[in-house]
């Protein structure tokens, strides 16, 4: 869709295009965390990487790194390395995650497990930790793990869930929270930036409602961390489970983290009681004896080389600050709001996220009913976003490895495809 200019009476096509190009090349000029877009590696054929939500991008030095890996710490020390490195790599690095994305003391975050097991260790410890409570609070359309393990445990203790119902775009508030909690609430479980919408929520207000119930709060903050900058610790916040290969470009099935707030840590008993979690994980002893720390939340051995990857990219984030990459996220998807409005509002998209950015994270989503085809389109031509059920496709836009000007370009490729 065009406009028109009618300088010295000649009227001339004015394509919104071309003003949101000068846009995106005036922003990307003005970036100051633009240089961080050439530690990515190319992938040939790809115009626009928008899923980065999903999947981050690998580092240049990655496949370095784990051949040195594979040659020295493995190839050359064997298992000597555990003693020497990786006996306490899960602490270390789960200390480095939260003090440099989740605003988080030392000694309450460990990397280990994917998601779905940590969401069950945390989950159902928490359970057990509120006798006399059989209430599981989680929204109806939270991500689906979160809910199908929510369900298990429920059925496993003979508790009851009760569902959170939010406005779709605007996501979940604490008004709604304070509606469905009370007395025999056990843990709300909730995630802090919505998978679909990528809506915000207000994790210090919830907890607050939560904890004056009485009950745990878990945050769920796989769409967020790397993103959004959070302070767990200041914010009274009792248990947390992210994943790390999103906007921590730990690479496919890289290990989640855990988080259990120190006071918690004598209490809330995680259930799969393996050796690595053993007061003496070498006593080789009859029964099961739980570690006091965080260490607790092991259970068998940990995936070293999956830890790999995420460490360069927490390199990155430290460098700058995660006020910096909100700043980022912030303008990439301000823009990306702006071009929706240009291009393809006019074609009858709707837009399924939070205008404001202070209650969105770092992703948008825009509907239409023929957008599992137009997916299909984008990837074959080198476009990448991802289509979530029945009609979005998210835009998202990592911070360091997106830049304004392929927002653009996978935006126009979203019209050009529709129209």
């Amino acid at each position: 869709m065009t406009s028109t200019d009618t300088t010295d009476n000649a009227v001339v096509p004015v394509d919104p295009a071309d003003a949101l190009l000068a846009e995106a090349r005036r922003l990307d000029a003005a970036d100051p965390l633009a240089h961080h877009l050439e530690a990515f590696a190319d992938a040939p054929g790809v115009q626009a990487y928008l899923d980065g939500n999903s999947l981050g991008r690998p580092l240049r030095d990655t496949a370095d790194k784990a051949a040195a890996f594979i040659r020295d710490d493995w190839g050359t020390r064997l298992i000597r390395s555990w003693d020497e490195q990786w006996m306490e790599l899960p602490m270390q690095l789960g200390d480095r995650i939260a003090r440099v994305t989740l605003g988080a003391a030392a000694g309450q975050t460990v990397v280990a497990d994917s998601t779905s097991v940590m969401l069950y260790k945390l989950m159902r410890a928490a359970v057990a930790a509120r006798p006399g409570r059989d209430e599981i609070v989680i929204e109806a359309g939270n991500f689906p793990t979160d809910r199908f393990i929510a369900a298990g445990i429920a059925q496993e203790t003979g508790s009851t869930l009760r569902w959170v119902e939010p406005n779709a775009v605007r996501g979940v508030t604490a008004d709604d929270v304070a509606s469905v909690v009370g007395e025999r609430t056990a843990l709300v479980v909730l995630s802090h930036v919505d998978y679909r919408s990528g809506a915000l929520a207000d994790m210090p207000s919830i907890t607050r409602v939560v904890k004056d119930a009485g009950a745990l709060m878990l945050w769920d903050l796989c769409h967020s961390v790397g993103a959004v900058p959070m302070k767990l610790d200041e914010w009274g916040v009792d248990m947390a489970v992210g994943c790390t290969y999103k906007y921590l470009n730990g690479g496919p099935g890289s290990p989640a983290f855990g988080y259990l707030r120190a006071e918690l840590q004598g209490t809330v008993l995680q259930p799969i009681h393996g050796w690595w979690g053993a007061a003496d994980i070498f006593a080789m002893g009859p029964e099961y004896r739980p570690e006091g720390g965080i260490r607790q939340l092991l259970s068998g051995t940990p995936p070293v080389l999956s830890m790999l990857a995420m460490q360069g990219m927490l390199d990155l984030i430290e460098a700058e600050g995660m006020a910096a990459v909100r700043a980022k996220s912030i303008t990439l998807t301000d823009f990306a709001v702006r071009a929706y409005d240009a291009l393809l509002a006019p074609l009858g998209v709707t837009l399924q996220s939070p205008r404001e950015a202070a209650h969105r994270g770092g992703h948008i989503t825009v509907g239409h009913e023929s957008f599992r085809e137009v997916t299909q389109k984008l990837w074959a031509d080198g476009v990448i976003p991802d289509f979530r059920f029945p009609d979005g496709i998210r835009l998202g836009l990592s911070p360091l490895s997106t830049s304004h000007e392929e927002t653009l370009r996978g935006v126009l490729a979203v019209r050009d495809a529709l129209a």
